[in-house]
């Protein structure tokens, strides 16, 4: 786990960033004190981690982009305060162009000692470690999230490792 994660710190262009933003984001996210660059961030950094086409990545981050400014502060903050994993998801997925995954990562961004991110590398590693029974779901739904993250702190648990720690892991080990 510890040579996955130190990997990833040495060969992801996008390491150093993502830990600034777990230190900043959750207070400002809570706070409704951001902008829609902030929270634009979150959705780039989602597509723009190498797992979707261009054309797809681009058509993603203008959907967010149709959203009401005010509305998509309320959503996240709501989502940043809200005390059950349903109400958090349920808040940023009324926001265009965010489903399931995509609330991942604004909960990775509010929640960074409780979430990460979901996508198919991810959990395909979870599933050849036998941590998850079933294939990346065609949509992945709150339930489905659910038992990715189950399986993600599990694993944190077992190794002594935090969440973003095994999620660093899970990444490069999807990587080659």
């Amino acid at each position: 786990m510890d040579v996955l994660s130190d990997e990833y710190e040495a060969r992801e262009p996008f390491d150093l960033v993502e830990r600034e933003h777990t230190e900043t984001l959750p207070r400002a996210f809570a706070a409704g004190d951001f902008g829609r660059r902030d929270a634009e961030w979150v959705v780039q950094w989602y597509f723009r981690r190498g797992t979707v086409s261009d054309r797809e990545r681009r058509e993603a981050e203008e959907r967010f982009l149709d959203n009401d400014y005010e509305e998509m502060v309320d959503a996240i903050q709501g989502a940043a305060t809200a005390d059950t994993l349903d109400e958090q998801l349920g808040a940023l997925t009324t926001l265009t162009g965010v489903d399931v995954p995509v609330a991942s990562a604004f909960l990775a961004y509010s929640h960074p000692e409780e979430y990460v991110a979901v996508g198919e590398r991810e959990w395909a590693a979870l599933a050849a470690a036998d941590e998850l029974d079933e294939p990346y779901p065609e949509t992945v739904t709150p339930a489905a999230y659910r038992q990715y993250i189950r399986a993600v702190r599990s694993v944190a648990e077992r190794t002594g490792h935090d969440c973003w720690t095994v999620y660093r892991a899970l990444w490069r080990v999807g990587a080659d």
